[in-house]
């Protein structure tokens, strides 16, 4: 059998070292990192991989696309895509920022808490999401809204660039998603008044909501905050918090580390299916959300 070997692209400087941890224990024998990768640089890349091996050893080939921004690293898969030429096919699997993964993972959770703690699902419900602007929101959102609920990102500096950022997934996946401006304290409580569910995004270590803003949120069943450093973007949800009463009494908070068990489970397990399939993978966020689900139970 042909060695496993992975290339991985990315428009930063570096490769971040977690992605390249991850894939050596999940097995690959080789691993290559690119650096400063443009979208021009996909298809040259792309052919060299898959022309230098024979057909049946695609499969043991796989192309990994790293970087900050989600929608520049769903171009290069396109265009990664564009550039096979069957049977001469590779795996392909986007996680930029680890944001895919996370943002899955951070969705299977509260999917979780609704069904197990509510007895309910995310269909029709008004998820708020806080960081707006970033790359797990963006995930988040998307998710959201292919789940039916209602999905709202939250601008810290105005409802501008976030309106542009929805206008983007309306146009890529056909969903509508909301943007409202969090800029004060007000607006952030107006942002929330009607939310089931709130995810926060933001920065780490940047308090985003206190507890009397919670009180702002009567319908609130579940919050989840990513944010691994202190002090808590949500005011009572501790990094290990799973299914924890929020303060205001009003629901329950999911904290960044429950979150980051689901999302390390599901990089994991995506590399491994990329090892042990007999067919071509194209792997996004949407193949880590349905893994996570099923890891999250």
């Amino acid at each position: 059998m042909a060695r496993s070997i992975l290339h991985m692209l990315t428009p930063l400087r570096h490769m971040s070292p977690f992605d390249v941890n991850m894939a050596v224990d999940a097995g690959f024998e080789t691993v290559v990192t690119y650096t400063e990768v443009s979208l021009a640089d996909v298809v040259s890349l792309t052919q060299d991989s898959i022309f230098s091996r024979a057909p049946a050893d695609g499969t043991r080939t796989g192309i990994f696309i790293g970087g900050k921004n989600a929608e520049d690293a769903l171009d290069m898969v396109d265009r990664a895509k564009k550039a096979f030429v069957p049977p001469f096919v590779n795996h392909v699997f986007a996680d930029p920022a680890g944001s895919f993964t996370t943002g899955a993972a951070m969705v299977a959770q509260v999917s979780r808490a609704l069904r197990q703690r509510f007895n309910t699902d995310l269909k029709g419900k008004r998820i708020v999401i806080f960081g707006g602007a970033g790359v797990v929101a963006y995930v988040a959102a998307v998710i959201g809204a292919l789940q039916g609920a209602t999905t709202v990102l939250v601008g810290h500096d105005g409802e501008e660039r976030v309106s542009k950022i929805a206008f983007t997934m309306k146009w890529r996946f056909g969903i509508e998603v909301g943007a409202v401006d969090g800029t004060t304290p007000e607006d952030r409580r107006v942002a929330i008044r009607d939310a089931d569910v709130i995810l926060s995004a933001g920065p780490a270590g940047i308090p985003i909501l206190t507890a009397e803003d919670l009180e702002s949120a009567p319908k609130l069943l579940v919050a989840s905050d990513v944010n691994a450093v202190p002090p808590a973007g949500i005011a009572g949800i501790d990094v290990n918090a799973v299914d924890v009463p929020l303060p205001s009494g009003k629901g329950v908070g999911i904290g960044a580390l429950a979150v980051g068990n689901v999302k390390y489970q599901t990089q994991r397990r995506l590399f491994d299916r990329m090892l042990a399939s007999d067919t071509p993978l194209c792997l996004d966020f949407r193949d880590a959300y349905a893994l996570a689900v099923e890891i999250a139970g």
